[in-house]
């Protein structure tokens, strides 16, 4: 046995988690284990401008990678500024590890500097928190936190390192790592989901994280094919279904499709993969009606029911489930089920088609998507904030391979950008965009720094109609003719770019969008592509009134 300080004992136990980056702001509390991951052979340290971006680029490493992301922080502001990031991986389902310094042992209680007791403010924000009060117990918690992160729902994890206990020594013990097992599910129950599917006259599939997560979108695609069924993606699941494919119906979230949205309230049947049924995906729990009957499969026994009571549950992984019933299915001959998949797709093409729509005194977003379409490669990861210009993004963006769209189900404002450095630090091989509104851009545009001290070329699209659109929209629906606090100023965000280091661009109308695109990807440079758009046009549905009445007039 060898013996360790504290801070060496951490970074020992990341080294066996195969914890390859690691993203902080760093801390005079937790000193020990940055000092221990000084010129550490496998794991890269990668310093942020924000706790915030930290954890946001730790969340995003997790998804693009699969692997269970790291974060760090100092106490009190540090550890608060971190909550952000946390509460985006637990709704998102997302394994992620979050190290945090804490006072002194013998202060505690004494409202010490910047004192937080972080396991009940953060008890409700993660699956698991736990401080660790002896040097000798790291190895026995922090590998049970990883294992926590990523067996079952996968979720986030704090543990609380107070400063004085990463200074001690003691021997290091060393632990064996903990696989998780995932549920299998029973043949029995696999074989009457199946039945009930067969029996349906009006039957769906929605897909969710369960299925993203587990990259089982391929199995997913022989099901939906062999039983004969649509499939719909939930909340920003856009890629557990590849979006061409036949038996693809469309998207759930804000500004869905309304023929899909009422195929499904008058479902007999849904079948719901790996999705946890959030607010925005049932349209504030309104989405089944009250003759459709649930069949709900989730890895986590805690999720089945908590919305909508099913008539059967099956506690299992995704992917084995859909293994499962691949072996036990017969192929479905239904003239009318294969008339109702191909009537839901075309609706769905018509809707996500984004017209070439070009303006000269500000972009069109129809005519911008358009040309985004043409233009990204398939396998191009894209990540986005929350914002109106996100409408148009899950309307006409069509993703057809998995694991290439990282965003965040709570909406969270300022995720874009560090996603896709995350993202880009996990597939440095692959064309990362990131995609937010001016006002989520300014949350962490800070972040361009880290992006270009470490050499790390994204691409950030920022539509700027200065102001905070969506809000702008609920306002004027709500309470019309009474703007306030949603009117907002920018600098040129392009020049600003170029202040970080980075390539900038700023396009004022379409046709000029394509040539800064090919400029950004040659500078081999992150780069800002500032894209400003019409004030007065806040949703894609609007923007497509607008047009309808301006041919109309014509």
């Amino acid at each position: 046995m060898v013996k360790l300080s504290g801070g060496r004992a951490v970074v020992k136990v990341m080294e066996e988690e195969k914890v390859k980056k690691a993203f902080c702001v760093p801390g005079e509390s937790y000193l020990g284990v940055i000092d221990a991951l000084y010129e550490h052979p496998s794991i890269q340290l990668i310093s942020n401008r924000h706790e915030g971006g930290a954890s946001f680029m730790a969340e995003a490493y997790a998804k693009a990678s699969g692997e269970v992301g790291v974060c760090m922080a100092t106490r009190g502001p540090g550890a608060a500024n971190l909550a952000i990031g946390l509460h985006t991986a637990m709704q998102d389902s997302t394994p992620l590890v979050a190290l945090i310094g804490q006072v002194e042992r013998p202060f505690k209680g004494k409202e010490a500097f910047q004192e937080v007791e972080f396991t009940s403010f953060f008890s409700h924000l993660c699956k698991w928190t736990v401080e660790i009060e002896s040097a000798e117990r790291i190895p026995e918690l922090l590998h049970r936190a990883f294992y926590m992160a990523r067996s079952g729902r996968p979720g986030p994890v704090v543990v609380s390192l107070p400063h004085d206990m990463l200074e001690d020594t003691a021997e290091y013990i060393e632990q064996h790592v903990q696989r998780e097992q995932v549920p299998l599910p029973a043949e029995e129950s696999v074989r009457e989901a199946l039945v009930k599917i067969k029996e349906a006259k009006r039957p769906v599939v929605i897909a969710g994280g369960g299925v993203t997560r587990t990259k089982s979108a391929d199995l997913l695609v022989r099901f939906a094919e062999t039983l004969n069924v649509p499939v719909v993606t939930s909340f920003r699941r856009f890629d557990a279904f590849p979006n061409s494919h036949p038996h693809y119906a469309g998207w759930l979230g804000f500004g869905s499709e309304k023929g899909l949205l009422n195929y499904i309230k008058q479902a007999d049947l849904v079948v719901a993969l790996g999705t946890r049924f959030s607010q925005v995906t049932t349209q504030d729990y309104t989405l089944l009606g009250d003759q459709t009957k649930l069949v709900q499969i989730d890895i986590c026994p805690d999720s089945i029911g908590k919305v909508y009571s099913p008539i059967l549950g099956i506690t299992s992984d995704v992917k084995q489930f859909l293994q499962k019933a691949l072996e036990l299915a017969e192929p479905v001959k239904d003239e009318v089920k294969e008339q109702a998949v191909k009537k839901l797709h075309a609706a769905y093409l018509t809707f996500s088609s984004a017209p070439k729509d070009y303006a000269e005194q500000y972009v069109d977003m129809d005519g911008l998507l358009h040309d985004i379409m043409q233009a990204f490669p398939k396998d191009a990861i894209l990540t986005s904030d929350a914002g109106n210009f996100f409408g148009w993004l899950s309307r006409y963006y069509r993703f057809d391979r998995e694991k290439t769209y990282i965003g965040p189900t709570s909406g969270a404002m300022g995720y874009g950008l560090p996603a896709a450095i995350g993202a880009k630090v996990a597939h440095p091989d692959k064309m990362v965009v990131s995609f937010s509104g001016d006002g989520g851009f300014m949350m962490t545009m800070q972040e361009l720094e880290t992006a270009v001290r470490f050499q790390i070329p994204v691409i950030a699209v920022v539509v700027n109609n200065n102001m905070y659109g969506t809000i702008r929209a609920h306002q004027e629906k709500h309470f019309p003719d009474r703007v306030i606090a949603t009117k907002l100023s920018n600098a040129n965000f392009a020049e600003l770019a170029k202040l970080f280091g980075c390539h900038g661009e700023q396009v004022t109308k379409n046709e000029d969008f394509l040539p800064a695109l090919e400029k950004a990807k040659a500078s081999g440079r992150p780069a800002v592509i500032e894209v400003l758009t019409n004030p007065e046009i806040l949703s894609a549905s609007q923007s497509k009134a607008v047009h309808l009445s301006a041919k109309t007039f014509n």
